[in-house]
């Protein structure tokens, strides 16, 4: 379908799923040490001021296999007013120069710092860059002091992701059952 109202055009399938959705808490800094991938030249950056559609661009490359649902349906100005926000952090992962993964986090200072997004574009995936990128998150997020991070995984996303989140140091706090309209 198209939306008229912000030119964005993306195609929702009708057929709705049950997922299960865990909330994860982590409540100090994680020990775990992750060393930098050899070979390949990496680079992160805090993606300040972040064109909306390169934002466009990452969400749906990185979330169209997992049905990441709640940008996609959003306009265009509610997508940039929340990516450009005060408390709105975006890490994009630059492998051999190319944008290979992003990571959205949202700071609810002191409190918390929400993770809302984290994933690597396809092409990039299977190379031991995930635990190494989501290491780097965890640190920046950490910088801010909060008293603890959280984030959601469901069952659409890598079967790897919660593992690698308790792997490095959240712990599930509640699960849910939610409706998902798949991505096509």
């Amino acid at each position: 379908m198209t939306n008229n109202e912000t030119g964005h055009s993306d195609t929702l399938a009708a057929e709705k799923v049950t997922v299960h959705v865990t909330r994860l808490e982590m409540v100090s800094p994680s020990s775990v040490a992750v060393p930098v991938p050899a070979g390949i030249r990496l680079a992160i950056m805090l993606a300040e001021n972040m064109p909306l559609h390169l934002y466009r661009y990452l969400y749906e490359v990185i979330g169209k296999p997992h049905h990441w649902m709640l940008r996609r349906t959003q306009s265009d100005e509610v997508v940039s007013s929340i990516i450009k926000a005060e408390e709105t952090r975006i890490l994009l992962l630059y492998v051999d120069g190319c944008p290979a993964g992003f990571a959205e986090m949202h700071l609810n200072l002191p409190e918390s710092v929400d993770m809302h997004y984290f994933g690597l574009v396809p092409d990039y995936q299977g190379r031991g860059l995930a635990k190494f990128f989501f290491a780097e998150v965890l640190a920046a997020a950490w910088s801010h002091n909060p008293q603890k991070l959280w984030l959601e995984t469901n069952t659409l996303d890598s079967p790897r992701a919660l593992q690698l989140y308790q792997r490095m140091g959240f712990s599930p706090v509640s699960t849910a059952e939610e409706v998902i309209t798949l991505w096509k």
